[in-house]
Parts: C-alpha cells; structure tokens; sequence
C-alpha cells in the first residue's frame, strides 16, 4: 500500500499541522509567545483545523446545488469521522459530525473559537488550544519550555 508507505516515511521527519506551523509564525521568535493582543490568531487556528481535517478526508462543503451557493454560504459536512491521531481535530471534528443542522466555515471557527452568544453552543469551544498546540511542538523536539516572571505571575514561554 503506497500511502502506508508515505506515512511511514513521513515518521522519519517531523510533520506539523498546519496549526502548528501558524502557531509558530505567530510566536514572538526571543520571547516565546504570541502577543497578547492579537486574538486573530485564535481565528486563524480555527480556519487552519478544518482545513487540516479537510485535507485529510474528514470534511467537505456541501455541493453547490442549483443555486451555486456562494463559498461563504455553503456548509461544512463532515465526509469521514475516522480519528486522526491528533487530539485537537478528533475534538472538532467530534463536534462537526454531531451537529445538525451543518454549520458553515464562518459559524464553526467561531463556534470552535467560544465567540458565540448562543449559550446552548458555547460547549464547542476548544479550551487552551495554544497551549496545546505548543505542547506538541515541544514533544515533537520543535519548540522549547521555558518559566518566565511577569510581575506577579509565572508563565510558559516556548523561545
């Protein structure tokens, strides 16, 4: 089986996420975190996981019909809930497959975000995503731990 063969292949060399790899553009290089005023990234890495899980066969947009839908209309179906391996996907992908009716890109990188006003939907929002995704990058040897002083606080920083 070819494919069997470029997974194993792909061991030998570390493969990220495309959130990982936003994660780390949007990392401060010497201090080790992303600012704290930009909370596009929180965005950002919600759009990257469902085209991470998109690129991986789990979802599609629904087809364009009659009416040729516009993109931003359309909505996320989900094609395959074959886990992925990576925690973070399973999680969002858990909570696409579960809901009816399909959400579009839009409502789900809010949804996955907690920017919602709808209280009966704020359980899809995906908790310390930076953090976890930080947490993958170090134990894939990519990024480093370390304990920073901020006035009265302790705080990771991956440098």
């Amino acid at each position: 089986d070819e494919q069997g063969e470029e997974e194993k292949g792909d061991s030998k060399e570390t493969r990220l996420t495309l959130m990982e790899e936003v994660l780390l553009l949007g990392l401060k290089d010497r201090e080790g975190y992303t600012s704290f005023w930009n909370d596009c990234i929180s965005s950002g890495l919600r759009g990257c996981m469902l085209i991470e899980l998109a690129l991986r066969g789990r979802l599609q947009l629904e087809a364009f019909g009659m009416r040729r839908k516009s993109l931003l209309t359309r909505k996320v179906i989900c094609k395959s809930d074959a886990p992925t391996g990576d925690v973070l996907l399973d999680e969002a992908l858990k909570h696409i497959k579960e809901t009816q009716p399909p959400e579009t890109v839009q409502n789900w990188i809010e949804l996955l975000s907690g920017e919602t006003w709808n209280p009966l939907k704020l359980h899809y929002q995906l908790r310390n995503v930076r953090e976890r995704l930080a947490k993958n990058l170090v134990e894939k040897g990519v990024l480093t731990t370390e304990k920073q002083n901020f006035l009265l606080f302790d705080m990771t920083t991956h440098p």
